[in-house]
């Protein structure tokens, strides 16, 4: 008897562990997604994300394995992700890359063409979308109060995961602060003028002027100090 009780708790654990298939169609795919219980991930290059992007998708380049892999080190693995590229390829081998690091992943069949094709919603950045000068820039950081910048996007994961570290910042000391947020998906010229490389780039600034400048991860703690 014992042995048949323990058969039966690992054919459930089993079933638990593969409950979520590895590829699935446009229809089960849209259906998941909807419910905003999965992390959904874009496998494209920037450019191809901004010309239309399934909503609320964080991007990671697979082509570009630096950042892929840096950018994904940040889901979370208690999340399934679901992933999609152009037409599968990419996001498939992704998918197998993330697996053997401890993700539950399901990849989009025939990605976004597939997507497209049963006309389901993508959303992107406006083409009509202007960019901020720099005389703009500098007229935003020029302040008697440290302003801090945050260059980071939506579609970013380690961005995403520094948004409460930020709120919480910026809760203890907004009145010494302010925070201003440039849109790393769009403000890509004046990101090459400023030598912003990665997302997210945080730059405080003290009566205008650079004083401290950090790329990637930042604790509350840290922030705290560079105002101290």
């Amino acid at each position: 008897m014992r042995v048949i009780v323990l058969a039966i708790g690992f054919a459930l654990v089993s079933a638990s562990l593969f409950s979520q298939p590895l590829t699935a169609d446009v229809e089960q795919f849209s259906k998941v997604v909807a419910s905003g219980k999965v992390q959904v991930l874009d496998a494209r290059t920037a450019d191809e994300y901004k010309s239309g992007h399934i909503d609320k998708s964080l991007q990671a380049n697979w082509l570009d394995k630096k950042e892929f892999l840096d950018r994904t080190s940040h889901l979370d693995k208690s999340i399934p992700v679901y992933i999609y590229c152009l037409s599968g390829g990419r996001s498939d081998a992704a998918a197998e890359v993330l697996r053997a690091n401890g993700y539950t992943v399901t990849n989009l069949e025939g990605g976004i063409t597939a997507w497209k094709a049963k006309n389901k919603p993508l959303v992107g950045v406006s083409a009509d979308a202007k960019q901020t000068s720099l005389n703009a820039y500098n007229g935003q950081i020029r302040s008697t109060r440290m302003v801090l910048v945050d260059f980071g996007a939506e579609w970013c994961p380690p961005c995403k995961k520094m948004e409460p570290v930020l709120n919480q910042f910026m809760k203890e000391n907004g009145k010494l602060v302010t925070l201003v947020k440039m849109d790393g998906g769009l403000e890509t010229e004046l990101m090459k003028t400023l030598k912003v490389d990665a997302l997210p780039t945080f730059i405080l600034y003290k009566d205008g002027k650079e004083y401290k400048r950090k790329q990637g991860i930042v604790s509350k703690e840290e922030f705290t100090s560079w105002i101290k």
